[in-house]
């Protein structure tokens, strides 16, 4: 009977740990239309440890799941970056954007300039 009981604790603690690894995060990426979403996705899942990811793009915002202990958000935001596709933490490259499809190339922020005003150097 312990024998059971013993194989039904580790069990238990074994899936509460598998579970206790997969993560959800939600952010914003820049983009347009059906294409963005499909490069967006595409780079999201391309970084090991991503299982799904999910773009919406009246929103702008994507839903990722992944592993925690393979990955992190900032991973996955450098990737979509790299894609061509700005987020909240990462900018992508001013060439890769520019080589993006016409219709993908979406209003992004000026870079934010420092305000020296009011105080003399």
């Amino acid at each position: 009977m312990k024998a059971i009981y013993l194989t039904m604790v580790i069990a238990l603690l074994s899936l509460t740990t598998v579970f206790g690894q997969a993560k959800t995060e939600k952010f914003k990426v820049y983009g347009n239309c059906g294409m963005c979403e499909s490069r967006i996705e595409k780079a999201a899942k391309s970084v090991d440890g991503v299982s799904t990811a999910d773009w919406n793009k009246e929103t702008k915002m994507i839903v990722v799941s992944h592993d925690s202990t393979k990955t992190d958000v900032h991973k996955v935001q450098m990737a979509i970056a790299k894609a061509g596709h700005d987020t909240e933490m990462h900018k992508a490259k001013d060439e890769t954007y520019n080589a993006l499809p016409g219709c993908c190339q979406y209003d992004r922020a000026p870079a934010k300039k420092e305000d020296h005003s009011g105080h003399m150097h």
